[in-house]
């Protein structure tokens, strides 16, 4: 015997999924749109908003120590040269560390600062986003993710570090790195011409 679905419930089904749909359409970041603003405890304690820095560029990195693609841009040194390169440019460096509790990549304040230390990581701070609040709202997929924000609070470019999907150190000196291109037009005056790029790496252990 079959059983009828109420058309009000399907109805109802069809304009949730809707919402739904639009809901998270209308949550996801966009270039040229000003990015989603975060409230983020770092290593030290230290409480960061978008809005606290308003008037600065500022470059976010998702991170996780153990993924094979962050290792390659830091056992070789590029990552932490892109991030001194950055900083020296007037940008504020955010890493971030959206692993949940109990997740692959979950470290304590006391272990990030490790790691820092012992990559000569250079950041301006590393955020602890365990309730994954900031990685969603920027629909960080990987690590590492990238994302380039204008003074004005403009997101100007997502997506990957370059264009070498590996984790082949040897792939890096010859790769066009997207994030050092966004700087390079942004200090120019210019429109990022390449502001949106398919990131690559781990997935982000929500």
């Amino acid at each position: 015997m079959k059983h009828a679905f109420p058309k009000t419930l399907a109805v109802g089904a069809v304009t949730f999924a809707a919402a739904l749909s639009f809901s998270v359409a209308a949550a996801a970041p966009k270039v040229g749109a000003p990015a989603p603003d975060f409230s983020v405890v770092d290593t030290a304690g230290e409480t960061w908003t978008l809005g606290g820095l308003a008037g600065k560029k500022v470059v976010l990195e998702w991170t996780n120590h153990d993924c094979p693609y962050v290792v390659k841009h830091y056992a070789s040194g590029n990552m932490q040269a892109l991030q001194k390169e950055a900083t020296d440019a007037g940008y504020v460096w955010l890493s971030v560390i959206s692993s949940a509790s109990g997740k692959q990549g979950h470290v304590s304040p006391a272990q990030a600062d490790d790691l820092s230390d012992d990559r000569g990581a250079a950041p301006t701070a590393v955020l602890l986003d365990t309730s994954g609040a900031m990685g969603r709202a920027y629909d960080a997929k990987t690590t590492p993710h990238l994302y380039v924000i204008d003074p004005e609070g403009t997101l100007v470019y997502m997506g990957g570090i370059d264009d070498k999907p590996t984790t082949d150190q040897a792939d890096i000196p010859g790769a066009t790195n997207y994030v050092r291109l966004a700087m390079a037009d942004l200090a120019a005056g210019n429109p990022v011409a390449t502001p949106v790029t398919r990131p690559y790496g781990c997935s982000v252990k929500y």
